[in-house]
């Protein structure tokens, strides 16, 4: 019986030695664990700062950036169309600073370290759906923090890629205005190109009407000193009637003299004449006009395109306005434009113009080049004439 016991208390010892070398194993894994707890629990509550609590509230006006859509045309355009290229920006999302979760406090830590729900006795709820085992949902637990935490992390994620897609968007848009902004540095170097070529141009013109002014005035120098020898040597001859022979001889001369006169007034004025007929279009019997009243004047009747001509039907009142009221005037090479009620283009209903040539004797038509300049699109029999 006594070695019995001594088995027993020497079985007693072991095991007490054994359950002392786990107390001292778990005691320092309750200290790692404890350690590990704290340091989670930090880091939660230094996340949760980071995260929003509430998605920015959307802006009741919508932030504008107008673009000018306005056809650019040869024109002045008092009220420009324009889009708001801002209409579907998302301006909520430039919202900062918005208040984040702020767990730093005693209570909320305590509900932190709260693993289990427990009820208003401080007794452990029981969850009978998973076997009677303590709950871990609800009110006051960790979890509920934690739920709240993950779905504003799932929100703020959302909200990131909105904001990268907002991004992608707000890129396009930008290399599209980028893109049409570049087309424009081209066309005003062309113009300014355009417009230093027509000042050079004027300027000659300028330089050579100046040198017409002066010719012209010399001209009317040189006949009013002709005009003045005439009367001259027509007193002359008056008063030399009664001389004699010598003074016969002499008056001959001067006869002679006026008659060379004559001719060179003769020559001036078919000049002037023939610079007047230059004016006059293909000719007629009088001079051609060089506008017309505004309005409707007839209607194109046939028309090829391909090689750029047309023939014009005019009404009988813009007729007798071109070639007058018997059809004596010359044909002027005026410039009217065409139109085309309903047409949708980027000129409204304007097709463009055309330059009279040529009228049909005894007929109210004319035939007509096609400007290919001003040619909006192809025009069409039935297409109004008009003069501005």
């Amino acid at each position: 019986m006594n070695k019995v016991l001594h088995v027993l208390v020497y079985l007693v010892l072991v095991l007490a030695g054994v359950a002392l070398f786990f107390e001292m194993k778990l005691f320092d894994k309750r200290t790692l664990l404890g350690d590990r707890n704290r340091m989670m629990e930090d880091y939660i509550v230094r996340v949760a700062r980071t995260v929003e609590k509430a998605d920015p509230q959307k802006p009741m006006s919508v932030p504008e950036a107008k673009k000018d859509v306005s056809p650019i045309e040869a024109k002045e355009v008092e009220t420009v169309e324009t889009e708001n290229v801002l209409d579907e920006y998302p301006a909520q999302l430039e919202e900062a600073n918005l208040e984040t979760f702020n767990w730093d406090g005693t209570e909320t830590r305590l509900q932190l370290r709260q693993l289990y729900a427990v009820d208003a006795a401080g007794e452990v709820i029981l969850d009978a759906a998973n076997y009677n085992k303590p709950m871990t949902k609800g009110k006051g637990t960790m979890q509920e923090l934690l739920e709240q935490l993950f779905d504003r992390a799932k929100n703020q994620q959302a909200k990131l890629n909105t904001t990268r897609s907002e991004l992608v968007a707000a890129r396009e848009k930008i290399e599209k205005l980028v893109a049409d902004f570049n087309k424009l540095p081209p066309e005003m170097r062309q113009d300014k190109i355009t417009i230093e070529q027509l000042k050079a141009k004027i300027a000659q013109l300028e330089q050579e009407k100046a040198a017409l002014e002066e010719q012209v005035s010399k001209l009317k120098q040189q006949i009013e000193d002709l005009n003045a020898e005439i009367a001259s040597l027509k007193d002359e001859v008056s008063a030399a009637k009664d001389e004699t022979e010598a003074v016969k001889e002499d008056l001959a001369k001067s006869e002679k003299l006026v008659e060379q006169l004559k001719r060179l007034l003769q020559q001036q004025a078919q000049q002037q004449a023939a610079a007047a007929a230059v004016g006059s279009g293909n000719g007629g019997g009088g001079a051609a006009v060089t506008s017309l009243t505004a309005g409707k004047k007839g209607e194109i009747v046939d028309v090829n395109n391909e090689l750029m001509f047309c023939v014009v039907k005019f009404d009988e009142a813009s007729i007798k306005e071109l070639l007058g009221p018997e059809r004596q005037n010359a044909m002027a090479q005026l410039e009217l434009g065409i139109r085309r009620k309903g047409l949708q283009g980027g000129a409204g209903e304007f097709v463009g113009k055309i330059r009279l040539r040529q009228a049909v004797a005894g007929k109210n038509y004319a035939i007509a080049d096609v400007l290919g300049d001003w040619q909006q699109t192809p025009i069409q029999k039935g297409d109004s004439v008009y003069a501005e």
